[in-house]
């Protein structure tokens, strides 16, 4: 069952692969400009598509264990082999606490806006700012349970492929459709011509978020966690809504709420294919 690349034990962080790991963790730029990202843990590495793993490292103790070696057969039947490392060395490029011991390096997905689009089937977030890893990654998880069809993210918002961020995603990265845009103006005006319903929260909407309908094409502005959607881009939506709050609330935050517009989209589009 070993498909061990070299038979050699990595024990120093001096080694060009691991100097290469660590500023893959560390630098946004050179994750993009090497077109990969890092997903660690055993659960997240088995979601990835067999053809997106570029490289994969485990510990020594992650060796150690039966039941991780069964988790290694998948990949080697897959012809994908694999670069052991000593447990200080992984402690180095790990990104977590309690590292699993299993790391890897993969070919980060490219789509377009077509991608994204089902006619009037289409179901899109378009994000602003959105700064929190962690609610970036629960947002692109929501995505995926809720159908949606693909998230636009201006150039503002957090980095998808930080480690921290693939990890809040927990696979959805695998799946969910997205693009970067360094013009949202421009991008939403295009999903405008495609005839796309285009929705944002704002404290001027006249209606509660499930008095409208999301049946059609439908895309929901959410902006970020601080300050949310800029004037500009909220002049953009075709319709204003509210989600009501009892006490003394302002605002929820924005994974919550673009959870709950995923979520009455996805609930309108069920009923309506009951008859």
């Amino acid at each position: 069952m070993d498909r061990q690349i070299n038979g050699r034990i990595i024990t120093s962080t001096a080694n060009q692969q691991v100097k290469q790991i660590i500023q893959l963790k560390n630098k946004a730029a050179k994750r993009a400009e090497q077109g990969v990202f890092l997903a660690e843990g055993i659960r997240l590495c088995r979601e990835l598509p067999s053809g997106w793993i570029e490289r994969m490292y485990v510990s020594e103790p992650f060796l150690q264990k039966e039941e991780n070696l069964q988790s290694l057969h998948r990949f080697l039947k897959e012809g994908i082999g694999y670069e052991v490392v000593s447990d200080a060395v992984y402690a180095r490029l790990s990104d977590t606490k309690t590292p699993q011991g299993i790391l890897c390096v993969a070919r980060r997905p490219s789509y377009v806006l077509a991608d994204l689009m089902q006619a009037d089937q289409t179901h899109l977030l378009i994000l602003e700012g959105i700064q929190d890893p962690g609610n970036m990654g629960t947002i692109v998880r929501t995505a995926e349970g809720a159908g949606v069809t693909g998230i636009i993210m201006d150039a503002g918002c957090v980095d998808l492929f930080a480690p921290k961020t693939v990890r809040a995603t927990m696979g959805s990265i695998c799946r969910v459709p997205f693009i970067r845009t360094n013009s949202l103006a421009d991008t939403i005006q295009e999903v405008k011509r495609q005839g796309i319903r285009i929705f944002a929260a704002h404290l001027s909407g006249r209606n509660d978020y499930d008095e409208l309908d999301y049946t059609k094409g439908t895309a929901f502005l959410i902006g970020s966690e601080a300050s949310g959607l800029k004037e500009e881009t909220a002049r953009q939506a075709d319709v204003y809504l509210k989600i009501p709050m009892e006490g003394r609330l302002e605002s929820l935050n924005a994974a919550m709420a673009a959870g709950i517009l995923m979520y009455e989209t996805a609930r309108q589009r069920r009923k309506r294919s009951k008859g």
